[in-house]
């Protein structure tokens, strides 16, 4: 699912990095913005192979491994950061908050920006085009594939908001997430819901992927809606799985995801 073509002139690619991360690396001619790199070897080793030029990187918050790699790839020259106002980063030009906009021609890529605390207090997402390409969401770890965050700044009724802003996009929005988390999201969204087809159907397709050592991000938003649990706080099925999982009933929506968030935590 993820492209790794740089042979063509325009896409979004997956750079790996450490264990599990993905680095997006956001190409239109020479010219890439990378987003989270949360460590340079990598990245630079992209720019040289294909002798790609860094003009941008992209935020969504502080974390180390997000941020890691800034400082080595400012060091290139002319790079410009862009990061979440509210946190703490190694560097950033251009401080975002919620309603702003990154324009950048060069690189066919108009992002809208979204606040959504609660893994980070003050993290960030990106949403609209880039490098042609629409509409795209660059969530860091807010949103995965059958899961979401943890909540190490934030309360369940930050991320339950910040996960329904997500949840009102567009449903064709590729979901551009930052850990290769899903095999372990799905072995426990399907202890949530057993009986959930789309769901069981995915977890195949997903472990087939993993297989042959594929990505299985991006997804989208509207597939999402339908497997991950985290964004199904209202549905009765969940609601009465999390109800069974903590021995009295629970309430639709905040409530549910809270319990849902403090099972995934404990879940082995």
């Amino acid at each position: 699912m993820m492209d790794t073509d740089y042979t063509t002139a325009a896409g979004i690619h997956g750079i790996k990095a450490f264990q599990d991360n993905y680095i997006w690396a956001i190409r239109h001619g020479a010219a890439v913005a990378v987003v989270d790199p949360g460590e340079a070897a990598p990245v630079l080793e992209i720019l040289r192979r294909h002798h790609l030029h860094l003009a941008v990187i992209l935020l969504t918050h502080h974390h180390r491994d997000h941020v890691g790699g800034v400082d080595e790839l400012r060091a290139l020259g002319d790079v410009k950061v862009y990061g979440p106002a509210s946190e703490t980063l190694p560097h950033c030009d251009v401080p975002l908050r919620e309603g702003d906009r990154v324009l950048l021609p060069e690189l066919e890529l108009d992002l809208r920006v979204l606040d959504v605390p609660g893994h980070t207090a003050g993290h960030i997402a990106y949403h609209g085009t880039a490098a042609g390409i629409s509409p795209v969401l660059f969530c860091g770890d807010t949103l995965f594939a059958s899961g979401c965050g943890r909540l190490f700044e934030g309360t369940p009724e930050q991320m339950y908001r910040s996960l329904a802003k997500l949840m009102a996009l567009p449903g064709q929005s590729r979901v551009y997430c930052a850990h290769e988390y899903t095999l372990s999201n799905l072995r426990w969204a399907c202890t949530v819901e057993p009986n959930n087809a789309d769901l069981s159907a995915w977890q195949r397709q997903a472990a087939a992927l993993r297989e042959r050592g594929d990505a299985t991000v991006p997804t989208r938003l509207e597939h999402e809606l339908a497997v991950n649990p985290f964004l199904r706080a209202g549905v009765p099925d969940v609601v009465a799985a999390v109800s069974q999982h903590v021995g009295r009933p629970v309430q639709p929506g905040v409530e549910t995801f809270g319990a849902l968030r403090a099972w995934k935590d404990d879940f082995r």
